[in-house]
């Protein structure tokens, strides 16, 4: 069985969504949702210790009403992990991030069982039910070209095999970084030259450009998480198409790269993020049977009827980094285009008066978020060029730090 859900996001909104389905009536006038009296701020936790040597991290925000932007990070929490030989990790809050980081990098080991504990500032205590280190499990990562529903494109194929059938329910997550190359980029830009004796009409000075904006490096995590489970087939084998890229889409424009990571789960942790997916389907919230709460392996030590969102998960994970080359899979396709429409622009001769002045000229240079940039000159200056900022210069849509994993 295969599931994709959201991330844990769906803890927030889920629950939220559970609680205005109860008020619902059978009038067909529109409502504007808001949360009543009766709303329940719970503490809402996500938290996944694996068998990677690393710092590890745990997320504990409250769950938010349905009218607010987002949650609220519990901040001043005493968190800490301990193992059944009686160790205890300590985390600290990373301010930045609003993550709870362990202070020292450990992992979990084989044979050994983990409980969470939490307690908050106001003084509330909460634990975790006990979880051991599940199976460990390689996987593989590939590319290749494919035709999906008459769109052709590059398909990302995931593989793996547990030989003991031990494995049984995965889970995936994904990050994919790719290379964002500038078309119209000018190793110049254009300033005003400060010695211009008529501030009115100033001459121009073409001098470099400071720091790296031709070549830039974009990342994206997965938006879904997938779920997926050997359970009724004659082998623990696993071979996933996890992402379908059409061969159109920016990111192949030049190098791309994606790294797969496969968490092996228990069957309590799967069964919990399969009835999340229930829970998040508009059917189940507004259907005549309204869902119960989705309770996870996480209590208040204080209060037993107190609700807690979330779950402490023990898994072990395995990743693969794999890079693609567009032209060592397609060798007479076009590239795709660039992520930002320059080859429609008409590059702008900013020096026709009829339609872009040298006060216009000013302007541009000396905005602060210029949407249009510097390009280049003809006949000595007597035509100035611009284009729209993301064609020269990357850094407008992308970041110019090179990750350390990049290989050209």
């Amino acid at each position: 069985m295969e599931f994709i859900i959201r991330p844990i996001r769906l803890l927030y909104k889920t629950f939220v969504l559970i609680l205005f389905s109860f008020s619902i009536s059978s009038c067909t006038e529109q409502y504007v949702f808001q949360t009543n009296s009766t709303f329940e701020s719970i503490l809402v936790v996500q938290a996944n210790i694996t068998n990677e040597l690393k710092k590890q991290e745990i997320k504990i925000t409250k769950s938010y009403r349905f009218e607010e932007n987002g949650p609220t990070f519990e901040k001043g929490a005493n968190v800490y992990v301990t193992d059944s030989d009686k160790n205890t990790f300590e985390f600290e809050l990373e301010e930045f991030s609003g993550l709870y980081v362990s202070k020292n990098d450990f992992q979990a080991i084989p044979g050994k069982s983990y409980r969470l504990n939490i307690i908050t500032k106001d003084g509330k205590s909460y634990s975790s039910a006990v979880q051991t280190l599940t199976e460990v499990n390689e996987i593989e990562v590939e590319s290749k070209a494919a035709t999906i529903d008459g769109n052709k494109g590059v398909q990302i194929m995931v593989s793996s095999f547990d030989p003991n059938g031990k494995s049984r329910f995965y889970r995936y997550e994904y990050e994919e970084t790719y290379k964002v190359v500038s078309p119209y980029w000018n190793r110049n830009k254009l300033i005003v030259d400060s010695g211009s004796p008529n501030i009115e009409e100033p001459k121009y000075l073409i001098v470099p450009r400071e720091g790296e904006t031709r070549i830039c490096y974009s990342t994206k995590k997965s938006d879904d998480l997938i779920l997926l489970s050997t359970v009724g087939l004659s082998e623990d084998r696993i071979n996933l198409p996890i992402r379908f890229i059409d061969i159109k889409n920016p990111v192949l424009n030049e190098r791309y790269s994606i790294i797969v990571r496969q968490y092996i789960q228990n069957l309590e942790s799967y069964t919990y993020y399969t009835t999340l997916k229930t829970l998040s389907t508009s059917s189940s919230l507004f259907s005549q049977v309204q869902p119960g709460f989705n309770y996870g392996n996480l209590k208040s030590d204080d209060n037993p009827d107190e609700k807690v969102i979330g779950y402490f998960e023990v898994s072990s994970v395995s990743s693969k980094r794999i890079f693609v080359d567009f032209r060592a899979l397609f060798a007479d396709d076009p590239y795709p285009p660039f992520a930002f429409d320059c080859t429609s622009a008409e590059l702008l001769n900013c020096w026709d008066a009829k339609g872009c002045a040298g006060s216009t000229i000013l302007a541009l240079i000396k905005s602060p978020v210029p949407e249009k940039i510097f390009y280049g000159s003809r006949d000595n200056m007597e035509v100035i060029i611009f284009v729209p900022s993301p064609c020269g210069d990357c850094t407008k849509i992308s970041s110019n730090i090179k990750p350390l994993f990049w290989i050209d």
